[in-house]
């Protein structure tokens, strides 16, 4: 955690500090004084800090103690600046740096030690301003926090992508449990696991009469302690309404768990103990800016009124915000719809004009790790790409192509498992029905720079990245007819149903945009363990070879997507089958899918899809 590093750092500056301050006089002067109480001070050798005062040495040492735990500080650290002497009077001026912890700047002010002689001994004259210049008798310092409710993640028109679901908040207030508070959380650690010392000295630091939350649990977890729960006397438990339950997509929009010891040490950030933290999806990748960070004043409290006296800093934290995903739940809907009653199948939607996810959806398959991040041989599909190549090398798609059962290309061997009969297929046809044998003979009329290139125009590869992991496609080195007739096929390559839904986007609207699926906040979180790379500019397809290639896209729709789209406008696509998966790749009006269904027809799913989509609009 931060709070360790930083007391780490200042264990180092102790040192120095200690060196420093024995180094800046050589002369008797008052400076034995300024060095012992200080670096008394910052070691916690507070024995050493109150006999260089010429306060009751107890209540010094209680004091400064005091001190440490009102602030809940993690460490202090001090530099003198300047020191006078008038006879038997002086003055040492002193920077203070405190770390609260909790991941805000380090609270810095100047101070002052007023010093006499006393019996021939310099000695620091005592009084709480000497651990702030605003401290007065009979007040003591606190920190007051105030967290901000986790923000939602929307759609695309600000619905949300959750419902809320309650979180159990446990805590207390310091003025009800008094010298309790020790007993209390001794029993809250025994069953939380979280530090003793650490839930002690945020109720010790709090004012007394603020509800100080400890322990936040989810429903279940609550439900199996709750019976310990109730047994620990003063312990209050707050339901919180918090908007953590997702919606579909459910594996991109994340689940959210109550923070726990392991996460809390592991993440280090801005969490407090009784906060909500997203384990996936976007709920973790936009960790921070959904909690944003709490409000932190220091205050100076009244003893006998438990009043806030002066506010003597404030830091108001970074502001959370709701994350705006380009999720439409409508076509959403129409996907889940459209999986339903298959074994298992991922579908990705995109708006072709932009790039933007429009809808994930996926049975057995998960709509992160598979749909979006997931790699899979895309077979003959792929054919759209190379399509764009051999086009440019000048291949006529009313050209005569055999379709034989075999053929073997540059030694590799390739199989139809159903041929044509009759008159020879032209290339059109042969890349409408996905004739491997066919395609693969293509290889010798295009090089491998050529078929390298559109890949990289298609995204295949490049480095686009989302919030969340995303698989952009490989291919190996083409360096013969074999390796790009493989290619061709699609059988050396690796693609996600996300790279080819915008692969299909880039012929539908003429231009590859890279894929986006938040549009705000628009800068990356910081909690994200994917940073997006700096934004890819759209690649336009040659204008000529696009409407080509989208007539022999419109030949290749399988009649089972294009059955339900009586009326509507055309569809546009090709199917594949790679041993027990089967693929659809193509587009209706403005949103282009991809479809990967294993033991089911893919292009049936793409039809139910298009189907329910247009009948919601």
């Amino acid at each position: 955690m931060k709070r360790v590093r930083r007391t780490l750092a200042s264990a180092v500056t102790l040192v120095v500090a200690s060196t420093t301050l024995t180094a800046c006089f050589e002369e008797p002067t008052p400076h034995d004084a300024v060095r012992d109480f200080l670096v008394g001070w910052q070691s916690e050798d507070y024995t050493l800090a109150a006999g260089r005062t010429d306060g009751d040495p107890a209540t010094v040492s209680k004091a400064l103690a005091a001190t440490k735990l009102d602030l809940d500080a993690a460490s202090f650290r001090f530099k003198v600046k300047s020191l006078s002497q008038d006879g038997d009077e002086a003055k040492a001026t002193f920077g203070v740096e405190i770390d609260l912890g909790e991941n805000v700047p380090l609270w810095g002010y100047t101070s002052t030690l007023p010093l006499h002689r006393v019996g021939g001994q310099w000695k620091v004259r005592w009084s709480p301003s000497v651990l702030h210049p605003k401290l007065k008798d009979g007040q003591r310092l606190a920190v007051k926090t105030e967290p901000r409710p986790r923000e939602p993640i929307n759609d695309r028109t600000g619905e949300p992508l959750q419902s809320n679901d309650i979180l159990y908040v446990a805590g207390v207030t310091p003025d009800e449990v008094g010298n309790q508070a020790p007993r209390i959380v001794a029993k809250l650690a025994e069953i939380t696991d979280f530090p003793q010392d650490r839930l002690l000295s945020r109720i010790q630091s709090s004012p007394p009469s603020d509800f100080v939350p400890l322990v936040t649990f989810g429903r279940s977890r609550y439900n199996g302690l709750k019976s310990r729960l109730d047994e620990i006397e003063q312990l209050q438990v707050h339901p919180q309404d918090q908007p953590v339950r997702p919606e579909d997509p459910k594996d991109i929009i994340g689940k959210v768990t109550a923070l726990t010891p392991e996460r809390e040490q592991k993440l280090g950030g801005p969490q407090r103990a009784g906060d909500s933290v997203g384990l996936n999806g976007l709920q973790a990748a936009y960790q921070d800016s959904l909690t944003g960070s709490t409000q932190i004043q220091v205050i100076t409290l009244d003893l006998k009124t438990g009043k806030q006296a002066d506010l003597l800093q404030e830091w108001q934290g970074r502001v959370n915000s709701a994350v705006t995903t380009t999720i439409d739940s409508g076509v959403q809907h129409a996907a889940e719809n459209a999986v339903l009653d298959t074994d298992a199948a991922a579908l990705v939607a995109v708006q072709a004009s932009s790039g933007e996810i429009r809808a994930v959806a996926t049975k057995t398959y998960n709509q992160a790790t598979d749909a979006l991040a997931g790699s899979f041989p895309p077979g003959t599909t792929f054919s759209i790409v190379a399509a764009d190549a051999l086009l440019k090398a000048g291949v006529k798609p009313s050209q005569k192509l055999p379709c034989p059962a075999e053929r073997t290309v540059g030694g590799a061997k390739f199989e139809q498992a159903s041929q044509t009969t009759g008159a020879t297929p032209t290339v059109q046809e042969n890349f409408a029905r996905g004739c491997v044998t066919a395609l693969a003979a293509l290889a010798r009329r295009v090089n491998a720079s050529a078929l390298t290139q559109s890949a990289t125009n298609l995204g295949i590869g490049v480095p686009w990245k989302l919030p969340l992991n995303s698989f952009t496609g490989t291919m190996p080195a083409l360096d013969s007819d074999a390796a790009k007739a493989k290619a061709i096929a699609g059988q050396n390559v690796e693609v996600s149903p996300l790279s080819m839904a915008l692969v299909a986007g880039a012929v539908a609207s003429g231009t590859w945009h890279p894929p986006v699926l938040v549009t705000a906040p628009t800068t990356p979180d910081p909690a994200a363990a994917v940073v997006p790379a700096a934004p890819l500019k759209p690649v336009p397809l040659q204008p000529s070879v696009r409407t080509t290639l989208k007539s022999m896209m419109r030949a290749g729709t399988s009649g089972t997507a294009r059955a339900a789209q009586a009326g509507s406008s055309p569809v546009y696509g090709v199917s594949s089958t790679v041993k027990d998966l089967t693929w659809f790749v193509g587009w209706q009006g403005d949103v282009a899918v991809a479809v990967l269904a294993k033991n089911s027809d893919a292009a049936a799913v793409a039809g139910r899809f298009f189907g329910s989509l247009g009948s919601s609009r």
